[in-house]
C-alpha cells in the first residue's frame, strides 16, 4: 500500500509541475523515484540488483514460489519488497532493483557506497544477450515516458538492432559500463553473491539454492523443485497470457499475444544474440564484449563454445 501511495504522490507532484522544461522534469522525476529506492534500500533486509533484461522475473517467480510452497501462500502474489513479508514475517524483505535512480537522490554516481552495508545479490548476463533482450523491450513493451527517462531513442523512433547495439547512451556500451561499476565496487559490499544468469538456466536448483541459503532462509529439495517447476519458461509464457499475476501490475503480462517478441518471458535462450547478426557483426560485438568487460564475470562468448573440441 506505502508503495502505491508513493507512486501516485509522484504522479501528482510531476501533474503540477507541468510547466517544467523536459530535462528538469525528468530530472525531479529521477529523483523522486531515487527517493522512493532509498526508503527501500534503508529497509530492505536483502537486495537483488540487476541490469534490465537480465533474467529478474524469472528470479523474482522462483523465489515467489518459494516463498508461498514453503508458507502456504496464493501463486498469484509476486514478491514485490514487503509485500509477501507482510503476509508471513518470516519471508524476507527483498528490494529488486535496476540500480537506476538512487545516485539521482543520494548524489553517489562513481561508486555504490549506498549498497556497503546490506547483503547484495548482483544479477547478471551477458551483456550481448541483455543489450538484444532490452531493444525488443525499447521497441515493444516500454512506456514512452520510461524512454526519455532513461535515455534510450525517443518512442517510435526507426532504429535498428544493430544501431542499437552500438549506441552509447542505450545499447552494449552502456551495459558493459553498468557492469564494470560492479565488478569495481563488488569487493567493497559487506555481503555479496554473483549469480550469472548463465548459471541460473544451466542448474535453475543449484542457483536457487544458494540464493536461497544466501538470503537467510535454505529451503528443502521439495520446495526448490516446486519453484523450480512454477518458473519454467513454458509455464511463464503461459501465464503471460492468462495474467495470472494482475495484481502485480504490468510486468507480466503479453503487449500483443500475436507478436512473441511483445512478452515479458521472450525466448530465454543463452547466446540467443547470435540469432540477430551475421558473422561480421557478431564478431565486432564479441570484440568490444571482450575488450571492454571486467573478466569478475567471465561470461563465454559463443564463438568461443563453437571452436571448442567439446562443442556440439
Amino acid at each position: 500500500m506505502q508503495t502505491v501511495l508513493k507512486k501516485i504522490s509522484r504522479f501528482v507532484i510531476l501533474g503540477l509541475c507541468f510547466w517544467m522544461p523536459r530535462e528538469r522534469k525528468i530530472r525531479l522525476e529521477r529523483w523522486l523515484r531515487g527517493k522512493e529506492e532509498f526508503r527501500k534500500l534503508e529497509t530492505a533486509d536483502c537486495v537483488i540488483v540487476s541490469f534490465g533484461k537480465s533474467g529478474r522475473t524469472w528470479l523474482r517467480v522462483l523465489i515467489s514460489r518459494f516463498y508461498q510452497v514453503r508458507h502456504g501462500l496464493s501463486e498469484r502474489h509476486l514478491i514485490g519488497f514487503d509485500n509477501l513479508h507482510h503476509r508471513n514475517r518470516a519471508i524476507p524483505r527483498i528490494f529488486f532493483t535496476h540500480d537506476n535512480y538512487l545516485k539521482d537522490f543520494t548524489g553517489h554516481t562513481d561508486d555504490k557506497r549506498d549498497y556497503y552495508g546490506k547483503k547484495v545479490i548482483l544479477l547478471a548476463r551477458n551483456p550481448l544477450d541483455t543489450t538484444v533482450s532490452q531493444f525488443f523491450q525499447w521497441k515493444f513493451r516500454m512506456r514512452p515516458g520510461k524512454k526519455s527517462l532513461n535515455a534510450y531513442p525517443e518512442h517510435g523512433a526507426e532504429v535498428e538492432l544493430y544501431s542499437f547495439m552500438k549506441d552509447a547512451d542505450a545499447g552494449l556500451p552502456k551495459v558493459i559500463d553498468w557492469l564494470n561499476l560492479w565488478a569495481r565496487e563488488a569487493p567493497k559490499c559487506k555481503d555479496f553473491l554473483l549469480v550469472r544468469y548463465e548459471d541460473m538456466r544451466a542448474d535453475t536448483a543449484g542457483t536457487l539454492a544458494r540464493i536461497v541459503d544466501f538470503i537467510g532462509t535454505p529451503g528443502t529439495p521439495a520446495e526448490l523443485q516446486a519453484a523450480v517447476e512454477f518458473a519454467s519458461v513454458e509455464n511463464m509464457r503461459n501465464m503471460e497470457l492468462k495474467r495470472t499475476f494482475w495484481l502485480s501490475g504490468s510486468r507480466m503480462m503479453a503487449k500483443d499475444k500475436d507478436n512473441p517478441n511483445s512478452f515479458k518471458v521472450r525466448k530465454a535462450k543463452v547466446g540467443g544474440y547470435r540469432d540477430y547478426f551475421n558473422d561480421a557483426e557478431a564478431a565486432d560485438l564479441e570484440q568490444i564484449m571482450a575488450r571492454d568487460l571486467a573478466s569478475f564475470y567471465a561470461f563465454p562468448l559463443e564463438s568461443d563454445r563453437a571452436a571448442s573440441p567439446r562443442a556440439g
